[in-house]
């Protein structure tokens, strides 16, 4: 039977059967091509693939995505007339990398946004409004939600009830949360920026478009973000993202409890939110170690 073929059937059983997002569809194609490829080229077993992986110095946690892609692929094969699962003959135990969330400071996310403020200073073109007014409600947004970039192009106008200050987020997996608008100036950029896109006439109801006036990409984002990122002479090494891991910190460290920052970032699981909780305890070792007087006190 032609494993092509074999993966084209398993990937649209997913997408039908399991109704998984296009992401992980794209992600169970690639992980399964590779395999596939690496088989065809050198033989051996799955044993020998991940063998190769960890050679090629790949990280564990995306061994593990290719692990549990092969264990659902010849699950799915065994059930549909493949004479063996090759899975079920090993145990992998694979100790994941304990990364914290990288952040940036509070006093980066101010450096960030009074940046945009400035830059809409000066707009004097058409374009250079619609591009920073689109931006700053952007990037606005992203700091006072923690949405993820994706969910953030994803959002379409009927997502946003800025009467109620409240916006649908599609999170992973197809779930879908709502995140209130805590913040009055972020309530104003966005509506400024929907009036804006109003008057653009696009022929879809995402919220933000590029400058084609099509819906605005995840890499958009990020050349948005690096651009402010630049110009607000923050942490070189920042992405979109940090400003997710970012809100979610110092939500935790300014007293919210670990369920609700769980529900609000959309997590599965509270273990993924309990990361957070480790980040703000090292920064408070930090501050207690070097601010506090009784360190000294009797020197």
């Amino acid at each position: 039977m032609n494993e092509n073929i074999n993966i084209t059937e398993f990937v649209t059983h997913c997408k039908i059967a399991k109704n998984l997002s296009d992401k992980t569809i794209c992600a169970y194609r690639q992980d399964l091509t590779a395999y596939e490829n690496y088989i065809a080229q050198h033989g051996g077993t799955v044993m020998t693939y991940v063998s190769f992986l960890l050679e090629t110095n790949h990280k564990v946690s995306t061994i593990k995505r290719h692990l549990a892609t092969l264990k659902q692929y010849f699950k799915y094969l065994y059930r549909n007339d493949r004479p063996s699962n090759p899975m079920l003959q090993y145990e992998f135990h694979l100790k994941s990398e304990k990364l914290l969330p990288r952040t940036i400071t509070v006093r980066e996310v101010k450096k960030l946004l009074l940046t945009l403020y400035k830059q809409r200073e000066k707009a004097t073109t058409p374009f250079a409004h619609f591009q920073i007014t689109r931006d700053l409600a952007l990037i606005d947004l992203l700091c006072s939600t923690g949405m993820r970039i994706g969910e953030a192009a994803a959002m379409m106008l009927e997502d946003v009830d800025l009467r109620s200050k409240i916006v649908l987020i599609h999170g992973k997996g197809k779930k879908e949360r709502l995140i209130y608008l805590s913040c009055a100036e972020t309530v104003a950029n966005i509506k400024n920026w929907l009036v804006l896109r109003a008057s653009l006439h696009p022929n879809h109801d995402y919220v933000f478009v590029n400058r084609k006036k099509e819906p605005i990409s995840i890499h958009g984002i990020e050349d948005v973000f690096d651009k402010y990122k630049r110009l607000a002479d923050i942490n070189a090494n920042a992405t979109p993202h940090y400003l997710r891991h970012t809100f979610a910190t110092n939500l935790l460290a300014n007293g919210s409890d670990l369920r609700s920052v769980q529900e609000i970032l959309g997590h599965s699981n509270v273990s993924i939110t309990e990361r957070y909780t480790e980040v703000t305890t090292t920064r408070k070792i930090k501050v207690l170690k070097k601010f506090n007087f009784r360190n000294n006190l009797l020197e």
